[in-house]
């Protein structure tokens, strides 16, 4: 078997190593994110700097990002191209040149609407979020509405050539710098509760939201509660027709799903993980020498290998039109998360003593990022649907085992 991609990829490949030399060192002058890391830190005070929006336009007019989605809607414009696409995200990850930052609205929302939305939508939405001008929160999880999403109870109503909306989230990520949400609301009280949920786009500086940070254990409010009180927004600010919010909401969940295990960012993390295995010791040693821990980081590799390769079969999968990848997709979910917060634990452990440290001491490892998405993929592991659920929903539908008994209640 051939698996040489062939001269016009390799020399696509040399494009974009020449193109990452240039940008090595690369840093944000905005901080949003940048406990994770996207890229290398210059120790050079003179490094390259510049915002995350006006790199966004770069890749962009490179070609690098946002490939796929048409020039008219801030895209590239390019035809679809699986390899090229894995080309360039391996060779960012080699550099450690920062990829696109990417998000809720860039992630979820732009496939939805290109796929779902209405002409006028696409033009105002889709640009302004590609190039990270407008950032967008979710607005799914209620108090008593989680893994059960469908019983939420915030409600929408039509006031004239309004949407009014009362209720309340929980759980939203980027609520407290988000520009937009996207949001599930019950606007057919009637209907069964599956048929009667509406996908509505709401403005964060309406008059009648309020939003309260909930700190976690990162320190961080990465979290939040959304209240609305009375909020009106255009009528047509709905994705599809009303009470078709849990189709859409289905087509956004896939994508969502398929953004938190990524395949590509796990492996760059490995290699990162073997780098720092390599200049912390021990008595001296290397913690790469020691026995122990080689053990754990190669028992940890073979599964990241394994996980690589699960992402080259969905690759093929989406080559071949014929082939159903959705239970696919939430295997990156459910195994990608458990796995790199492993990776993450591992990390901890090689640093000893000083894995234990957090924010601003002088002694911090690569800015604290290693026990930052240790705590930050514990929560990954319950969002876009807890990995128990997603466990049931692979089983039942994928495998066609028997449905678990549900209890009756006394």
């Amino acid at each position: 078997m051939d698996l040489d991609y062939g001269q016009e990829y390799e020399d696509f490949r040399k494009e974009v190593k020449d193109f990452c030399s240039k940008y090595q060192g690369l840093e944000f002058s905005d901080s949003l994110g940048s406990r994770l890391g996207a890229g290398k830190k210059s120790e050079n005070k003179n490094a390259l700097t510049m915002t995350r929006s006006e790199w966004q336009k770069i890749l962009i007019e490179q070609g690098y990002f946002a490939r796929e989605i048409p020039q008219e809607y801030g895209g590239y414009g390019g035809t679809i191209d699986i390899l090229k696409n894995k080309i360039i995200n391996s060779e960012f990850a080699k550099a450690g040149v920062p990829p696109a930052t990417r998000g809720q609205g860039i992630d979820y929302l732009v496939p939805t609407l290109l796929e779902m939305g209405t002409e006028e939508q696409k033009q105002k939405y889709i640009r302004p979020t590609l190039h990270f001008e407008m950032i967008w929160c979710q607005g799914y999880s209620e108090p008593n509405s989680g893994s059960d999403l469908a019983s939420l109870q915030t409600k929408g109503v039509i006031d004239g050539d309004s949407w009014v909306i009362n209720g309340q989230k929980i759980w939203t990520s980027t609520a407290k710098y988000a520009h937009m949400m996207f949001c599930l609301v019950r606007t057919e009280p009637d209907a069964p509760k599956h048929k009667g949920i509406s996908y509505l786009l709401i403005p964060m500086d309406t008059p009648g939201i309020e939003i309260r940070p909930l700190v976690d254990m990162t320190l961080d409010a990465g979290f939040n509660e959304v209240f609305f009180t009375d909020v009106r927004i255009p009528a047509g600010n709905i994705v599809g027709e009303r009470g078709q919010g849990w189709l859409v909401a289905n087509k956004t969940l896939v994508h969502e799903r398929g953004s938190l295990g990524d395949p590509t960012a796990i492996v760059s993390r490995m290699n990162q993980l073997i780098e720092l295995m390599k200049t912390e010791t021990l008595d001296g040693t290397r913690i790469i020498d020691k026995p122990v821990f080689r053990d754990r980081v190669m028992k940890i590799q073979g599964r990241v290998l394994a996980f690589q390769n699960h992402g080259l079969r969905l690759l093929s999968a989406s080559l071949n039109k014929r082939k159903d990848a959705m239970f696919g997709v939430m295997i990156l979910k459910l195994i990608g998360t458990e796995l790199r917060h492993e990776l993450e634990g591992l990390a901890i452990d090689v640093m000893g003593e000083l894995g234990t440290l957090y924010q601003d001491s002088p002694n911090l490892r690569d800015n604290g990022s290693w026990q930052f998405a240790y705590m930050m993929y514990l929560g990954l592991i319950i969002g876009g649907g807890t990995n128990q659920i997603q466990k049931n929903i692979i089983a039942e539908r994928g495998l066609g085992l028997p449905k678990a008994p549900k209890i009756k209640e006394a």
